[in-house]
């Protein structure tokens, strides 16, 4: 068996979560970057292969760009598990919708992980997570995962979410560079979108940004933000929704 991380974390909440969930397999396992690698269709898998595929909940779906990269993927019946991680408001149709595409690819899925992770946006939300007691349950998930391989079953689930999926809305989230821009090029570098000129890196094409902040999350002065009054309004609206401590899931 080889086990496979394939993950795209723009602001490396993603990335955290599905690390502290791969160690409860204890097991050597190789990441795939799927922020920088857009053609998945090299990647070669056999049925005993594991992967787990981590991806953030954009608004209760899946960042669109991914989706449409996942779809290069061939699983060739290999076994894998859809990981998906939240600002601590609601993943909605988010795992669900990961779950099909990777049955499409020709994986078969035994189980699944919704986490919590720091807001992208809004840093307040969920600050600091996942944390040591995130971390500990997701070490546990991982142990209850690997046994479940063990054990021989691996009956596909049904995760929670709708079909059809909530209707995708584009995020009016468009960060832009400020006067402290240093046109240094990273976030142009980063982008998984391309939504940075290379000569102009202080820009967003908002027709091509996904919203996914890795720009900020990148930049080395501080150099990138959103909108002061559109922050404001959403953070407003936000804060109702996501009160409270949300605690990881685990299906299996």
């Amino acid at each position: 068996m080889a086990l496979y991380l394939l993950v795209f974390s723009p602001t490396g909440g993603t990335q955290k979560a599905a690390e502290a969930l791969l160690k409860g397999f204890d097991e050597p396992y190789k990441t795939v970057d799927c922020l920088k690698q857009a053609d998945l269709s090299a990647l070669s898998f056999q049925k005993e292969d594991v992967c787990v595929v981590a991806a953030p909940s954009f608004g209760g779906r899946l960042p669109q760009l991914f989706a449409t990269r996942l779809q290069t993927l061939r699983g060739n019946g290999a076994r894998a598990v859809p990981v998906v991680v939240y600002g601590n408001r609601a993943y909605e149709d988010t795992l669900i919708e990961l779950s099909d595409l990777l049955t499409a690819a020709g994986f078969s899925c035994f189980a699944g992980v919704a986490a919590v992770a720091e807001h992208s946006i809004f840093r307040q939300f969920a600050a600091g997570r996942p944390d040591a007691d995130d971390c500990a349950v997701l070490l546990r998930f991982g142990k209850e995962i690997q046994q479940k391989l063990q054990s021989g079953d691996e009956k596909p689930l049904v995760f929670p979410g709708n079909r059809p999926y909530k209707p995708l809305k584009d995020n009016p989230m468009k960060p832009q560079g400020t006067d402290a821009c240093i046109t240094c090029g990273t976030c142009a570098h980063e982008c998984p979108a391309g939504a940075i000129p290379k000569e102009t890196p202080k820009m967003t094409d908002p027709a091509l940004c996904i919203s996914c902040m890795r720009c900020i999350a990148v930049c080395p002065v501080g150099a990138r933000k959103n909108d002061d009054a559109l922050y404001s309004a959403t953070l407003e609206r936000l804060t109702p929704l996501c009160a409270g401590r949300k605690e990881n899931e685990l299906f299996l």
